[in-house]
């Protein structure tokens, strides 16, 4: 189970439907209990079909989640044309396995959001709890 702080959710939804025709990206930001934030980011490749998130993006999220007293739990990312599931090339880039690899699907009118524990190469998804409080600040 994640636990997401209100807000979350949507603020990801967001993010990914201002950044489309383009694949969106983000870390996720919080504790042992909840994802508290999440940081967006920009992609660098330009792409509707993968990320790579900006290097000072990813330096700017470090220092807001230090800030905060949070840490990077995961990230996030949209599929513009596909569903909220990991690709093969998701499952390849997955850099820990504690983090929560969050994917909004912008394929159907409404935006699919849906979480997962990625573990060398076993995808696992997680139910999603909102309204954790948000700590940090």
């Amino acid at each position: 189970m994640v636990r997401v702080a209100d807000g979350v959710l949507d603020a990801i939804a967001a993010h990914c439907l201002r950044t489309y025709p383009l694949e969106a990206c983000g870390l996720l930001l919080g504790d042992d209990r909840a994802i508290v934030e999440a940081f967006p980011g920009r992609n660098e490749a330009h792409s509707a079909r993968v990320f790579t998130m900006a290097p000072e993006d990813v330096l700017r999220a470090e220092q807001r989640a230090e800030r905060a007293g949070l840490e990077i739990v995961g990230v996030f990312h949209s599929h513009t044309h596909s569903e909220a599931f990991p690709s093969p090339t998701d499952v390849r880039q997955a850099v820990d396995d504690r983090w929560v690899y969050v994917i909004a699907s912008l394929a159907r009118p409404r935006v699919d959001i849906r979480a997962y524990r990625i573990s060398r190469g076993l995808v696992r998804e997680e139910q999603v709890v909102q309204g954790a409080s948000s700590g940090g600040g």
